[in-house]
């Protein structure tokens, strides 16, 4: 029995829609290429920065209680900084989510009466109430700490406002500038490495004193190079996206200058202890393997992006990126249109799970969000956002955003299941 001849009789998918996807697959060919090339080019700096910083089995032993001396946690701290071109960096299992490891650097470098302004839009959903845009006052947000902000949002083109960023510049004195990497759930492009080296050259020309702080989430392996090596002073990600491949069971990273990351580290712990405590727990040994394999696996999360867009572009959507352009992170979104429509995708992107595939996803509130979310998540870490996964806001233009997908191969009959379900439900 073929592949085709399985998938109909045991998953109940239909010629045409086999047809279709075969087709989308075919006119990907060449942005496959470019992602097989990034995707070697990572995996070499890799392999240099676990042989510069002589990584051997003893990086794998557990440590526990203060974890005074843990060898394997500060090499795997030199590994990152040497991939991410960076002068440090702190990789810690302690980070919960994202979130905290970019709300731990905000807190790190920011102090009361400073501004900071967020020079590519609204920032992410969850960083609403970090910062005290959103949610009740008192809960210990930046704004309840006097710490101010200003929030540029980009031209209707998608690109900075220069014009604006140059007077808020000039009339403010900015300890800090917030760039976001990643579309999140805004109806914009992503930024790539180079571009966000470009706002970091011009906000430097202008206030030289002024950091550079970027969300990094959903972009490592994607470019050639990370936001540090044009410049950026911090930037930060999430262990369970990109960079710890669905290896690491939870954990994040902050990467950039030496004397930031000195104050990351004395956030995330204490003053006076920073980063020379910490009990690794067992853990290091996946966050290496992670990482090892991130390269590999964030290729897989582009193939099947890549794909969805071929596949939803042909139905008549449209999708964002298209799939013919390079990408500059995992993200794919597609403008569904409907309510219905939405919750179907998410359906079928669950039916499509190894984990869990059994469950309906319905709209629900999330804590962080402002609007009720449906989510399709069949992970072996909870929230993994590099293993497949599709969610959005229930509000127009009812886009879902798509990551992920360890292996090509599994992924791939996500959307399928979701093309599938679509067509089931009459939608298409």
């Amino acid at each position: 029995m073929d592949k085709r001849e399985f998938l109909k009789n045991e998953f109940g998918v239909t010629e045409d829609v086999l047809d279709l996807i075969a087709s989308a697959e075919d006119s990907v060919s060449e942005q496959f290429l470019h992602i097989d090339q990034i995707a070697q080019l990572g995996a070499l700096k890799v392999m240099k920065a676990f042989a510069d910083n002589r990584v051997s089995s003893e990086c794998f032993a557990a440590s526990s209680g203060y974890g005074t001396d843990d060898y394997g946690r500060d090499t795997l701290d030199k590994v990152y900084a040497e991939v991410f071109e960076a002068e440090d960096a702190l990789v810690r299992h302690n980070f919960i989510s994202g979130t905290h490891t970019l709300s731990t650097m905000l807190f790190a470098v920011l102090r009361p009466n400073d501004t900071f302004a967020a020079i590519t839009g609204k920032p992410y959903d969850t960083l609403e109430e970090v910062i005290g845009i959103r949610g009740e006052s008192g809960g210990g947000s930046l704004a309840d700490f006097g710490i101010k902000y200003i929030q540029i949002d980009l031209l209707p083109s998608g690109e900075p406002d220069y014009d604006k960023i140059k007077t808020v510049l000039t009339e403010n004195s900015l300890k800090a500038v917030w760039i976001q990497r990643s579309k999140g759930y805004a109806d914009r492009k992503t930024f790539s490495s180079e571009k966000i080296g470009e706002m970091t050259a011009f906000v430097k020309k202008i206030s030289p004193k002024t950091l550079v702080l970027v969300d990094n989430c959903y972009g490592e392996f994607v470019d050639d190079r990370e936001p540090t090596a044009y410049g950026a002073d911090l930037m930060g990600g999430s262990l369970i996206k990109n960079a710890g491949a669905s290896i690491a069971p939870t954990g994040g990273y902050i990467a950039g200058k030496s004397e930031l990351i000195k104050l990351c580290a004395n956030r995330l712990s204490s003053v006076g202890i920073g980063r020379e405590n910490g009990a690794t727990l067992g853990l290091n040994k996946p966050l290496y393997q992670g990482f090892f394999f991130a390269p590999h696996v964030v290729s897989q999360a582009l193939k099947t992006a890549t794909l969805c867009a071929a596949v939803f572009e042909k139905l008549g959507y449209i999708a964002e990126p298209s799939s013919k352009e390079v990408r500059h992170d995992i993200v794919q979104a597609i403008k569904l249109k409907t309510g219905e429509t939405l919750e179907a995708f998410c359906r079928g992107i669950q039916k499509g799970s190894p984990i869990d595939a059994y469950v309906t996803p319905v709209p629900s509130y999330m804590p962080g969000y402002s609007d009720d979310v449906i989510m399709a998540a069949g992970a072996f870490n909870q929230g993994s956002s590099i293993e497949l996964s599709a969610d959005g806001p229930m509000r127009p233009p009812y886009s879902v955003y798509m990551q992920g997908g360890v292996t090509y191969e599994s992924a791939k009959l996500g959307i399928i299941m979701a093309v599938q379900e679509m067509k089931n439900k009459g939608i298409i």
